[in-house]
């Protein structure tokens, strides 16, 4: 039943990841791919929509994939499944953490955790590069490809802005625009 397979999916990933939406992509890409329920490409684009959405990401991404999948129903298993967990948790973290932050276990955790949270960010900013910009791996032909080219200023953009410590809103609005103006110029 695809309904409980998606709500067991992303109860799983939600279970699993640590250190925000963008920490679980490396999870929802191995499941997501391995059940053959979207291609490389189409999580891509998701990735793209749940960001550029309002909304948590790891919400968002949950939703789409399960809407794909299964319609409304697998959407609202996959975002159940997605949130559940960090709800569970969150109420037992609440009711103890008090009793347990200055011990030295919980701050090695917390510390740990860290680390952990921007490898796992990196290793997700990592696949869906490659995803997007070298789907069929790096040829002579990638390198003549306007996307590759438009992508790299519009990240080189971004990056300024960020820098710059441009409102995340409008470092979004923008890069959504420039994506649509490119796209519709070279037909991407």
């Amino acid at each position: 039943m695809i309904y409980l397979e998606l709500f067991l999916t992303f109860f799983k990933i939600g279970l699993f990841t640590f250190g925000g939406g963008y920490a679980m992509l490396p999870l929802v890409t191995e499941e997501v791919l391995s059940h053959g329920w979207l291609s490389g490409e189409l999580l891509v684009d998701f990735v793209a929509i749940a960001e550029s959405t309002p909304g948590p990401f790891a919400i968002n991404l949950a939703t789409f994939v399960g809407t794909e999948v299964g319609g409304i129903f697998g959407a609202i298993c996959s975002t159940i499944g997605a949130v559940l967990p960090s709800f569970i948790i969150i109420l037992i973290v609440a009711k103890v953490y008090g009793a347990f932050q200055k011990s030295k276990a919980v701050r090695g955790v917390m510390s740990g955790l860290k680390p952990a949270s921007v490898g796992l960010i990196a290793s997700a900013v990592l696949t869906i590069g490659q995803s997007a910009l070298f789907a069929t791996g790096i040829t002579v032909a990638t390198f003549q490809t306007p996307a590759l080219y438009i992508s790299l200023g519009i990240f080189a953009v971004t990056a300024v802005m960020v820098f710059k410590k441009v409102h995340p809103i409008i470092v979004i609005v923008i890069s959504a625009l420039l994506g649509i103006a490119f796209g519709y110029i070279f037909a991407l």
